[in-house]
């Protein structure tokens, strides 16, 4: 089995969610998110720096899933189940 690293991942087709919400002052901010990790999640005040810069985020995302072996669920793959008779005895 091929090993996918790091280069592999930051070049998948990622399910970018973009929106925009109000900080705790009231001023307007944009963020993406990422379907296939729902722990992501790149805040910026403008969406063009958003969209410019949420990749370095990515990148220490996905280094630190593959550091701790994490299953990183790529676009197109259904979402994971639990193993739930190993998590549940």
């Amino acid at each position: 089995m091929t090993q996918k690293n790091l280069d592999y991942y930051l070049n998948l087709n990622w399910t970018l969610i973009e929106g925009e919400d109000l900080d705790f002052e009231g001023k307007p901010y944009h963020y993406i998110m990422i379907e296939e990790i729902p722990s992501f999640c790149f805040c910026a005040k403008t969406i063009e720096k958003a969209r410019e810069n949420y990749k370095k985020q990515l990148k220490l995302s996905l280094l630190v899933m593959l550091e701790s072996g994490e299953t990183i669920r790529e676009p197109g793959q259904s979402e994971i189940e639990p193993d739930w008779e190993n998590l549940c005895p």
